[in-house]
């Protein structure tokens, strides 16, 4: 796995990032720290991505067992260090997963299944983080 990423210039702290599968996206700094605001920031990416992939976890393992997932929502809430290294310390996962007949107990395996064994990225970010998560089922 590579990327490219490249800062757009001494305007600002914008930067464009190339993934190797050959998509872009923008990130950017807060105006305090010299950015104007005009994409996420490195560390939202960072989130973002984890929820991305616990929750592309979680509709695969629901799928392969043959379980009617319609939707799949993961709201993250975290909390960084107050000096740095800022490292995350402490993030939460909200996930909400709609189906039909759902059974509760292989969504929260889905769930642990991510977490414990699958997702690299949340795996990874327990290095410095208090992980926690609830499920909500929705039935439709």
């Amino acid at each position: 796995m590579e990327c490219k990423v490249t800062w757009m210039g001494n305007e600002g702290m914008s930067f464009v990032a190339q993934t190797g599968s050959g998509h872009i996206v923008a990130m950017d700094g807060a105006p305090e720290g010299g950015g104007h605001n005009l994409a996420p920031r490195p560390m939202e990416m960072v989130l973002l991505g984890t929820g991305g992939c616990t929750a592309y976890d979680v509709v695969l393992i629901l799928k392969r067992g043959r379980q009617d997932v319609r939707g799949c929502t993961v709201k993250l809430e975290a909390e960084r260090a107050g000096e740095d290294p800022k490292v995350f310390t402490r993030i939460h996962f909200q996930f909400t997963v709609t189906g039909r007949n759902l059974n509760p107990a292989a969504v929260e395996r889905a769930v642990q299944l991510s977490h414990d064994k699958y997702c690299s990225a949340s795996i990874m970010l327990a290095k410095t983080a208090q992980i926690t998560h609830g499920v909500e089922i929705v039935e439709g």
